[in-house]
């Protein structure tokens, strides 16, 4: 099978002229804020646009038909080409003046991670700071089209579970179905970030800040404005409560949030999936909360900010807070969970394996993967009992198919290698056992703050070059499930058929 060469790249031009509008919608804010970086984000803007543009029209008439290896290299390389442009606002302002820490900063957006190189925050110039929100919120908005109507296209990950439910495709070709999913989701994400906004700005953040840190959370990203990100607003709890709730949406198969608005509240109720997620939340969270209670330092908890509504107010807080930052890999920080007791920082750790739900825009091996490989494994012990017997993986009442049970042990197997060869990568290039465990688990799963001296409280600046681009790899990898790029990785993928 002959590539369509000319599809690839159109549909490049077009993600680069989306791209370059987007710029220029951060370099309008540059000019309302008169930071002295709209020329230089003006720049860019144009830059990538005139590309995608040229892109475009040099492959017009090209035949419309998407197969599956074109799929795999349109997802993977999207996603780096739009990393590769959106690092020009940081070069051409000088915020980040460096192509290695400019690229990071920009996967890191692009795949909602979240971990950062910028040692100062606060300083950048706003419309910079709005161009980094946005990375994350253009890369939530395409983690969801990609999860409804691309990746069960490819087969991967089990996401065919849900994809019956879902308005979306069923060939090998991008259906009009396609584009009705992609339009409701995006209407759904776009509400929740406007109505985030809105009730940030009521709670009394500034415009500014509301809207950029409803982009995060909406994108499951973590970029805050401030240096200590949400725990600038410890003494604000109301604000935190809202951010906890929206981070708990996005974390959420966006498929029931649509299934809600259209009144059918019992398939979100019944949803197996959903019901884990928020019991894995409660049962965490208590557990979380009991041990900061009893054995954390609550005075510590949030140094530099009062306990505004007592000690077990507190405590609940910011352990629900930091459970759903992790399991659904926002990674936003209201205080430093490595710092409450050495039992909760491997409990944390656990949790950067965890995930979200499938079709969130939340990393990680996902709750639905999980959920089966454990009964997968309780059922083996029947079949061995009963070796004649047939007995199929069951999830939301219905039969799931062999092919996918084995597509979700498969991932699982890789997604825990690819973990293991990342940390050894990582303490190879220098970094003690703690941060290269830490690094390589954020990373692959998009959690953002990580162990050691890639704790909540710190960054990704320490790290040597080659490590920054071998975490940006982890990044794309696993938010791409894993498959979609490593079998780029295979002489038989390039062979023709």
């Amino acid at each position: 099978m002959r590539l369509n060469l000319r599809i690839i790249i159109h549909i490049m031009g077009l993600l680069l002229l989306c791209n370059g509008g987007f710029m220029l919608l951060a370099a309008v804010v540059s000019g309302v804020y008169q930071d002295g970086a709209t020329l230089s984000i003006a720049l860019a803007s144009i830059s990538t646009m005139f590309v995608g543009v040229f892109m475009m029209y040099y492959t017009r008439g090209h035949k419309k038909e998407v197969k599956q290896k074109e799929g795999y290299i349109i997802v993977t390389f999207g996603w780096i080409v739009m990393s590769i442009s959106g690092m020009l606002p940081y070069l051409f302002s000088g915020a980040i003046p460096t192509v290695t820490n400019a690229f990071f900063e920009t996967i890191s957006g692009y795949t909602t991670t979240g971990a950062s190189i910028m040692d100062d925050i606060e300083a950048m110039p706003e419309g910079i700071l709005f161009w980094r929100s946005l990375t994350h919120w253009i890369g939530g908005m395409g983690i969801i089209v990609l999860a409804i109507a691309i990746l069960p296209l490819l087969g991967i990950g089990g996401m065919q579970l849900f994809s019956a439910e879902a308005p979306g495709p069923t060939g090998d070709k991008l259906h009009p179905r396609i584009t009705d999913t992609a339009k409701r989701l995006w209407l759904i994400y776009f509400g929740y970030t406007v109505a985030e906004t809105i009730l940030l700005q009521v709670a009394g953040m500034s415009f500014f800040d509301a809207i950029n840190h409803a982009m995060a959370t909406l994108s499951t990203g973590g970029f805050s404005t401030k240096n200590a990100s949400v725990a600038h607003w410890n003494d604000q709890p109301v604000i935190q409560y809202i951010i906890i709730f929206f981070m708990f949406l996005a974390g959420s198969n966006f498929v029931l949030s649509y299934f809600a608005f259209k009144g059918k509240v019992q398939k979100v109720i019944q949803d197996e999936e959903f019901k884990y997620y928020a019991g894995f939340t409660i049962v965490f969270t208590i557990i979380v909360a009991l041990v900061v209670y009893y054995q954390a330092n609550i005075t510590e908890l949030t140094p530099g900010y009062p306990m505004v509504l007592g000690k077990a107010e507190s405590a609940f807080r910011h352990s629900l807070f930091q459970i759903i930052s992790v399991i659904t890999t926002t990674g936003f920080v209201s205080a430093d969970f490595t710092q409450w007791t050495p039992f909760l920082t491997v409990f944390f750790f656990g949790l950067f394996f965890l995930g979200g739900s499938a079709g969130s825009t939340a990393g990680g091996i996902k709750v639905m993967r999980h959920l089966l490989i454990i009964k997968n494994g309780v059922l083996e012990f029947k079949r061995t009992l009963h070796t004649n017997a047939i007995i199929p993986v069951r999830y939301n009442n219905k039969t799931v198919k062999e092919k996918i049970v084995y597509n979700i042990i498969g991932f699982f197997v890789l997604y825990m290698l690819l973990f293991i060869i990342g940390a050894l990568v990582l303490g190879f290039l220098g970094l003690d056992f703690e941060s290269a465990i830490g690094g390589a688990a954020s990373s692959l799963g998009n959690v953002g703050p990580a162990l050691g001296s890639l704790n909540p409280v710190s960054n990704f600046n320490s790290l040597p070059d080659l490590a920054k681009w071998w975490c940006g790899f982890l990044m794309l990898a696993g938010r791409l499930e894993l498959f979609t790029v490593l079998i780029l990785l295979t002489p038989y993928f390039w062979k023709r058929t």
